[in-house]
């Protein structure tokens, strides 16, 4: 497979580059009174504004020739045909088909996955109903008001966000909270005030000895059989796992387990029983929309033309920004409350995926790939680190996520959100002039000593790329959009980088030395810790006494 460093096109787009950092966003605006209407693109539902990016038309064609000379359309649909394209584990990748429509008689992967696909799904949403309509109650007959879910990284991540993004539409269900950390706070604060005869628990953990999630597990476990007993136990644990001898052992109620699939990976798993808490949040229905909304990007992904394609232009553009432009960080700045744990959610699908230093046939890489990604929802953000963006050296490339309609229904402070989302984008692109902030100080009657001090700290360089994403409002069959959208993003970013977008050896090592480093924390006598870590932990015990 051929990465797109070895291109014809890399080579044209890095002499492209050069051309480019001598122009600037303002330039760009003013030699094309219609940038706006040509570098925008409306799809499913969705508009991009991408005409803050850096780039002309032929850069965006020398960016789609890019597309075309990795060959991503037969990647696409090697995934799509259930080909092992993870090669270092030898998977499949298949989360596309956990969003086949009900009445799908196949779809990625062929018949068989459909199947068991769906089936699976009637098993989960039939639950999530019941414990919505109390079928499904606790050991002492009382109804379910408080669901925990007992996951980490793809486990929490996803379902966290939805729940969140999608609250308008948790009326009618119980409540439902989330416990990932392992230090035991979270935990702690959800039991709390929960009634344990009305809690239920999902353990969210395809193996079901996550480390984590174990321990949360087993801590959520000693305190309900202490206030109800042992045998309450099967009543208020599900679980999603493959691990049918660990959650018989931990007392899983036997007709309360979900299944995973090893094609699908931990930040690709919301749309499976992964999401079982979301579909008890927001009830079957919503969650079948946010299903559609995923299915729908699927279907753009793979057959629209690639200066058409949502997901493959932000991923050529990522590409450009960083690899072209030396811009190695990318904010996601959602102007919607509900989307604050949005950006969270995509660090792990984005770095996680494809932060790598090698290529799919184990070379090293001589190339930057996932970007570091981070952010917060623009308003709070405006007031925290805009300040570096705006006026700092430039690091980022920025995503502004803007619903025309709030979610919270109030029409004067969308108005105030959509403009200050707007305005932050005219101002990170076009920037503030050394010569006008000089003339609006004189105007203002400023002295002319003070005049050439201060226009000094208010000009804005300018030239930050951007794109705005809109769509009309948050429901799910949006949030299903938005996500499949930068998950088929990352997807085209590595195959132009050349790299396995679906296995994390990173996260491994580190659990696999924390079950070394464990016994040495909780005996190092027994245990003698390395001299590496002996004067820490030695430090560890006397601030324990």
């Amino acid at each position: 497979m051929k990465q797109g460093v070895e291109t014809a096109a890399w080579r044209s787009l890095a002499a492209r580059a050069e051309e480019t950092r001598r122009v600037t966003l303002r330039g760009l605006f003013d030699a094309d009174r219609e940038r706006a209407q040509k570098f925008s693109l409306s799809a499913v539902g969705l508009y991009a504004d991408f005409s803050r990016q850096r780039v002309d038309r032929d850069a965006i064609g020398l960016l789609a020739g890019l597309a075309d000379d990795v060959d991503l359309r037969a990647r696409i649909e090697a995934m799509w045909r259930g080909d092992a394209i993870n090669v270092t584990e030898g998977r499949p990748v298949l989360h596309t088909a956990l969003r086949i429509a009900p009445s799908s008689s196949t779809g990625p992967g062929g018949p068989a996955i459909a199947r068991e696909v769906l089936a699976e799904r009637e098993r989960m949403l039939r639950f999530a109903r019941e414990v919505r309509e109390g079928t499904v109650r606790g050991s002492t007959g009382e109804k379910i008001e408080l669901v925990v879910n007992i996951g980490i990284g793809g486990s929490d991540l996803g379902p966290v966000m939805a729940v969140q993004a999608l609250q308008p539409y948790c009326d009618g269900g119980p409540r439902v909270a989330f416990v990932s950390n392992v230090d035991g706070t979270d935990l702690a604060k959800v039991v709390e005030t929960a009634d344990p005869a009305k809690t239920l628990f999902i353990v969210a953990s395809k193996s079901f000895v996550t480390q984590e999630t174990f321990a949360n597990a087993r801590g959520a476990r000693a305190w309900l059989a202490g206030r109800l007993g042992e045998v309450a136990v099967p009543a208020h644990f599900a679980a999603v796992s493959t691990n049918a001898k660990a959650m018989d052992e931990f007392g899983i109620n036997p007709h309360y387990r979900f299944m995973m699939w090893d094609w699908v990976g931990g930040r690709y798993s919301i749309w499976s029983s992964i999401g079982v808490s979301v579909a008890i949040a927001i009830g079957p229905t919503a969650f079948e929309s946010f299903l559609a909304g995923g299915a729908a990007m699927d279907e753009h992904f793979r057959t629209a033309a690639w200066r058409e394609n949502l997901p493959v232009m932000l991923a050529l553009f990522g590409v450009w920004n960083i690899n072209f432009l030396g811009l190695p960080t990318h904010a996601l700045l959602p102007y919607d409350g509900r989307l604050a744990r949005f950006p969270a959610y995509l660090q792990q699908l984005d770095m996680e995926s494809n932060g790598k230093h090698v290529a799919m046939d184990g070379s090293p890489l001589a190339i930057e790939t996932a970007p570091i990604v981070w952010g917060e929802p623009g308003s709070n953000a405006q007031h925290s680190f805009f300040q570096l963006l705006h006026q700092g050296m430039p690091r980022a490339a920025l995503d502004f996520l803007l619903p025309a309609r709030s979610s919270a229904d109030n029409p004067e402070q969308a108005e105030l959100a959509v403009a200050n989302c707007l305005a932050q984008a005219e101002a990170f692109a076009l920037g503030y002039s050394e010569q006008q902030a000089a003339a609006e100080l004189t105007t203002r009657g400023v002295p002319p000593d003070r005049v050439a001090l201060l226009a000094k700290h208010k000009a804005h360089v300018g030239n930050r790329p951007s794109t705005i994403v809109l769509f009309q409002q948050l429901d799910p069959l949006t949030l299903g959009k938005l996500v499949a959208l930068y998950e088929h993003k990352v997807f085209a970013q590595s195959v132009i980088w050349g790299i396995n977008a679906f296995d994390q050896w990173g996260v491994e090592l580190g659990k696999k030395m924390c079950d070394t480093v464990l016994p040495m924390v909780r005996d190092p006598a027994a245990n003698p810790p390395s001299r590496s870590l002996a004067p820490l932990l030695a430090k560890i015990g006397d601030l324990q006494q």
